[in-house]
């Protein structure tokens, strides 16, 4: 169903959003914003009315076109992110049904917005593109020859790049070895989150994806391909609902996007990528 509201009411419903995420723009930026908002609105409206496992929904993001969100928030760079062959060495299950490590104990952190500045900074030597971002696996390779990474308390984030202050005194984190799982091997994803940890994997994110609100994503636009892949995620557990198997991940867009900063993917068909590299890192 849909409901066209009077354009007094699409003003009303942005200033109450502006407020909500603390925007504010000049009066030509205004109008510009205005109309994206709304283009977005309807899109969203048209997702819901339709017969689809997820929702989409206004937030952070609805006053931005994709290719400006892609721009900010998504890798630049094509990543050459596989492990033909991983070292992952995958038992012969059983599994369990679901598993969540946020409720196995301090495994997660809370839902941050965006990235580690030490990572932006220092690890340009380890395929990381600063700002542009990186692949996890990368990531946890500059932690393992680093021999650290500081906390955010002792090396906070500034969402632009600077010269690399690492102390290797101040230290808190270390990795020990990086754990690559084997290309398109969701399996073994699945092995590693069972029984281990959970995982990280890159994915590719096409334009719904940017106002997900809940249920199970899927698309038929995205691609499947290790040179697709533009964002990075964390596989806290797996779970299934109405017969369809999924991913709980955990996004780093905040807690005001998706399910309070989480997402749901469908599992088991490589969906947009997602087996394409993943890794994990041992402490």
């Amino acid at each position: 169903v849909f409901i066209f509201l009077p354009p007094t009411c699409d003003a009303y419903l942005f200033k109450s959003w502006m407020s909500q995420y603390n925007k504010k723009y000049e009066m030509n930026e205004y109008y510009q914003r205005l109309q994206i908002f709304l283009d977005n609105k309807k899109k969203i409206e048209r997702h819901n009315a339709g017969n689809h496992t997820f929702s989409m929904g206004l937030n952070q993001f609805s006053d931005m076109t994709f290719a400006e969100f892609k721009k900010s928030y998504l890798l630049t760079e094509p990543q050459n992110c596989s492990a033909t062959r991983g070292n992952h060495l995958s038992s012969n299950g059983p599994y369990p049904d679901t598993i969540d490590w946020r409720t196995k104990g301090n495994y997660v952190t809370n839902v941050k917005n965006q990235a580690e500045q030490q990572l932006v900074d220092c690890a340009g030597a380890f395929d990381n593109h600063g700002c542009k971002g990186g692949l996890p696996s990368h990531a946890f390779e500059y932690i393992m020859y680093n021999k650290g990474l500081m906390t955010e308390q002792d090396y906070p984030y500034k969402a632009k790049e600077g010269e690399c202050r690492f102390k290797p005194e101040l230290a808190a984190a270390f990795v020990k070895d990086v754990v690559n799982i084997t290309k398109y091997d969701e399996m073994g994803m699945v092995d590693a989150v069972a029984r281990l940890n959970p995982v990280s994997f890159a994915y590719e994110v096409t334009s719904d994806f940017m106002q997900y609100k809940d249920g199970i994503y899927t698309s038929t636009v995205c691609h499947n391909t290790t040179d697709k892949v533009n964002h990075a995620v964390l596989a806290v557990g797996y779970a299934e609902q109405n017969g369809t198997p999924y991913w709980i991940v955990k996004n780093s867009w905040g807690t005001y996007w998706g399910i309070n900063g989480y997402f749901y993917i469908e599992r088991g068909k490589n969906m947009c990528g997602l087996a394409a590299c993943s890794s994990y890192p041992l402490p």
